[in-house]
């Protein structure tokens, strides 16, 4: 059996190998309604621009649809067709983005397909007001400059620099912001974060746990059925949650005071239960997760047949037919 000190070392590396991983990655405190902080982090601006390009192609698209369909019903002429779809671009365009964002709470087409959205800096909901005015900034920080530098001329020099120098200049303050902002966003109120991901919990039920080596001939923990009436899913739910809290890392101080935390419940169940054999402080996690594994047997087997036990008052509560 490995010794606790060798476990702390290997969580120790785990959490500087983590941190690495993490550095340079900016971090965003998002205070909801309820009061819970999340920390979630701030999209990349190379993740925002892949989500930008996205959403030009579907809305080019949508314009080079349009323009087909009035040539064919010839609504226009050669000579105004790229007129027309330049104003059917921005038409689309500018509609596109508010009203998506509005129906989709931060989300566009291609920011759903990166997995990002835009939150409000404040931790609160997202207003119409802030999703109009970071939107319409977009043109002016991003369109039409963009549309200057399409259409530069070696006869207009001035015109030329100053596009450029806004373009650069857009670019730039993201860069310099640890929050990735954008001009509209932060006159907005905003930023853009990736969504965070799922993460399903292992079954500690399915769980194997290997004998202690320690131990030769050690033989696992077996519970009759009576001593598994006394607590319920409150109780279950409780011992769930400091089995799983085994796994994560700990400073030497926090480990010695979860031990001596894990000897007093082992002590307090084996003294609830009847339990007559002592338990080896080496084996005690070992013998709450045989229990845990035993009592969730045990219980859903009784709500099987309707016998459903909240807590370990259940049997105060029931009353007799």
């Amino acid at each position: 059996m490995r010794s606790p000190a060798a476990d702390v070392r290997k969580a120790q590396r785990l959490a500087r190998k983590d941190r690495r991983a993490e550095r340079g990655r900016a971090a965003s405190t998002i205070l909801p309604p309820e009061g819970v902080p999340l920390n979630l982090p701030v999209a990349s601006i190379g993740v925002r621009l892949a989500a930008q390009i996205a959403d030009v192609l579907i809305t080019t698209v949508a314009a080079v649809c349009l323009v087909i369909l009035f040539s064919a019903l010839e609504l226009t002429r050669p000579q105004t067709i790229m007129a027309i779809a330049m104003l059917l671009f921005f038409v689309i365009r500018v509609p596109y983005y508010i009203l998506s964002e509005l129906a989709w709470n931060g989300q566009t087409l291609g920011k759903r397909f990166l997995k990002i959205k835009v939150v409000a800096h404040n931790g609160g909901s997202l207003s119409t007001h802030a999703l109009v005015l970071r939107n319409l900034m977009k043109e002016a920080e991003i369109f039409l400059p963009g549309t200057l530098l399409l259409t530069l001329d070696q006869e207009s020099p001035v015109a030329s620099w100053i596009a450029l120098a806004w373009v650069a200049m857009a670019f730039a303050i993201p860069l310099m912001n640890p929050y990735r902002q954008r001009l509209g966003d932060i006159l907005a109120g905003t930023h853009v974060i990736h969504l965070p991901q799922p993460i399903l919990l292992k079954d500690l039920a399915g769980e194997a746990k290997p004998m202690t080596a320690a131990k030769p001939g050690a033989k696992g923990f077996a519970f009759l059925a009576h001593q598994l009436d006394h607590y319920g899913a409150f109780e279950l739910q409780t011992l769930e949650t400091l089995l799983r809290a085994q796994d994560k890392f700990m400073s030497p101080d926090v480990h010695a005071r979860n031990r001596r935390t894990v000897a007093t419940i082992v002590e307090k169940i084996r003294q609830k239960i009847g339990f007559a054999d002592p338990i080896p402080p080496a084996r005690a996690v070992e013998f709450l997760r045989s229990f845990y594994n035993a009592q969730r047997a045990h219980l859903e087997q009784r709500q099987l047949f309707g016998d459903k036990r909240a807590d370990k008052h259940h049997a105060a509560d029931e009353t007799p037919q």
